[in-house]
């Protein structure tokens, strides 16, 4: 951020009998930064499921979330060779350790499939969610799981499925997070985030018209706050 930078954001208000209830989502924003203009707008597809886009199309929000943690501190990187406290040996340490309270809400970092939700050897309580493209994620050492969560169930991204615990070989509280690629361990931090979906054909119409009408009304506020500036 520098001094001069600019913020305009168009956000839902919701009412009730004409008397404002709460603010809702952010449905178009845009952010001068050292004089680049950075847009999003809000985009719901046909099935109802919405993102945000740059004006020509492209989906701000990445298949995968950096961290299944809002707020942690990495404890333990993946490496080839690592001094188990427990096991008093070296050993691969395939995952990356996140430091957190026993109970920090912990997410689904993409849109999935639970493959598995119980105890598991060292792992203690774990996690496992399938994800497309052969793609796996695992959460282990937690203490518990969100209460409706089943093998089977459907989670999106962001949403909470577990707490932060110790459970299993663990000698502190903390997530063991590992990502796996057609069976294969990949170091989460150095993967390449992918890009989340695509607008279809058959929508781009439709989004193009929203994004059209979006960026002409953030373009109006821009000048309305200029003018107030003055």
């Amino acid at each position: 951020l520098r001094r001069g930078d600019r913020f305009s954001i168009m956000y839902e208000a919701l009412e009730a009998d004409g008397d404002f209830v709460r603010s809702g989502r952010i449905i178009a924003a845009e952010f001068v930064n050292q004089g680049r203009v950075l847009r999003a707008v809000y985009f719901e597809d046909d099935s109802g499921r919405g993102s945000y886009f740059t004006p020509d199309g492209r989906n701000m929000r990445r298949a995968f979330l950096r961290s299944p943690l809002e707020f942690s501190r990495v404890t333990s990187g993946f490496t080839t060779a690592r001094f188990h406290p427990i096991l008093q040996t070296w050993r691969a340490h395939k995952g990356i350790d996140y430091g957190a309270p026993v109970g920090t809400p912990v997410r689904a970092t993409a849109d999935a499939t639970v493959g598995l939700a119980g105890r598991q050897n060292g792992y203690g309580n774990v996690i496992v969610l399938r994800h497309a493209n052969g793609i796996q994620t695992l959460y282990a050492h937690l203490s518990g799981f969100r209460r409706d969560l089943r093998t089977g169930s459907r989670v999106q991204q962001g949403e909470l499925i577990g707490y932060v615990g110790m459970t299993g070989m663990a000698t502190g509280p903390h997530l063991h997070y590992e990502f796996h690629i057609n069976g294969v361990h990949v170091d989460p931090l150095r993967s390449a985030p992918q890009p989340g979906p695509a607008i279809t054909a058959q929508m781009r119409p439709a989004f193009q018209t929203i994004a059209r009408e979006q960026v002409e009304r953030l373009e109006q506020i821009r000048e309305l706050n200029l003018a107030a500036l003055e």
